[in-house]
């Protein structure tokens, strides 16, 4: 019979392969055998949840072996393109696209980071706001989930409906976007941000598509270690995920003040009146945007 620290070990052992399904690094076969071989040696019976758990890894691995592969290795790429400075991180199964916005308030210079994590399928995962600079300096370098798609990490990634959850006071940095932002109402608010990416992700895509290649080099002045954005055309992640997102147009539906339904339309069906009431605004971003 397993001891205590046999169950310990092995309860370890699953939970992190099952974590890595979700997040990464890639699961190798031969670690599925050799925590099998584990289980049989430390007088686990066959019929014990971990073996079941290990038998629903190994059939989720040969269901995505059939799916095109993923290159392992993760890539940061930025930027200028479309007027404005982008950061694209890509890794295993999604994409992160950011970019900065800044402004003045009551007299009071702020600086933020708007992230966009989109899934295989191109749909959202979660909008995320960093305080760069907070109007307030006790939020310097804090982070807030604006918009998070429950369970996004388990549920079907080419989803068109999904629960999801919001933040209830939304940071009033969110004036550098669009100074009349909290004028509106707050489902539309909502879509917005989350349109935001997509948007951002067409104009990209767009400025890819239409200049010469350049920058070929990483961004040396910035970061050593990033790629120029004209390499995301050669990323068998990020490139086809970013395609499917800039199809992409969500509708808010509010559900309470934590809680909102987003439903997906294909190409601008999705549009409320928000933008139509900002067309003064044609770029869609209402703010200059700045280097990362």
């Amino acid at each position: 019979m397993a001891t205590k620290e046999n169950k310990r070990n092995a309860r370890g052992l699953i939970e992190a392969l099952e974590s890595r399904l979700h997040v990464g690094p890639p699961i190798r076969a031969a670690e599925i055998v050799s925590a099998r071989e584990f289980l049989r040696q430390t007088d686990f019976p066959p019929a014990s949840d971990y073996f079941n758990r290990l038998s629903q890894i190994e059939d989720r691995l040969e269901g995505r072996a059939k799916e095109p592969s993923l290159p392992q290795a993760k890539r940061n790429y930025g930027g200028e393109a479309a007027g404005c400075w982008m950061q694209l991180q890509s890794a295993y199964d999604h994409v992160i696209l950011s970019a900065c916005y800044e402004g003045e308030f009551n007299m009071k210079r702020g600086r933020i980071k708007i992230s966009h994590r989109f899934n295989r399928e191109g749909r959202i995962d979660f909008v995320e706001l960093k305080f760069l600079r907070s109007m307030h300096s006790l939020l310097d370098g804090a982070i807030r989930k604006l918009v998070t798609v429950k369970d996004y990490q388990t549920t079907r990634k080419d989803w068109r409906t999904a629960e999801a959850f919001v933040l209830e006071i939304l940071p009033r940095e969110l004036m550098f976007l669009y100074e009349e932002i909290f004028k509106c109402p707050r489902n539309e608010i909502l879509a917005w941000l989350i349109n935001i990416g997509p948007r951002l992700v067409g104009d990209l895509l767009e400025d890819l598509k239409t200049r010469p290649s350049r920058e070929r080099e990483p961004q040396q002045a910035r970061n050593p270690d990033q790629l120029c954005l004209q390499a995301i055309r050669t990323d068998e992640v990020a490139l086809p995920i970013l395609q499917k997102a800039a199809s992409f147009e969500a509708v808010v539906e509010l559900k309470d003040p934590k809680t909102v339904m987003v439903r997906y339309a294909i190409g601008f069906e999705g549009r409320d009146g928000f933008e139509a009431r900002n067309a003064s605004t044609p770029d869609r971003r209402a703010a200059v945007l700045q280097s990362t």
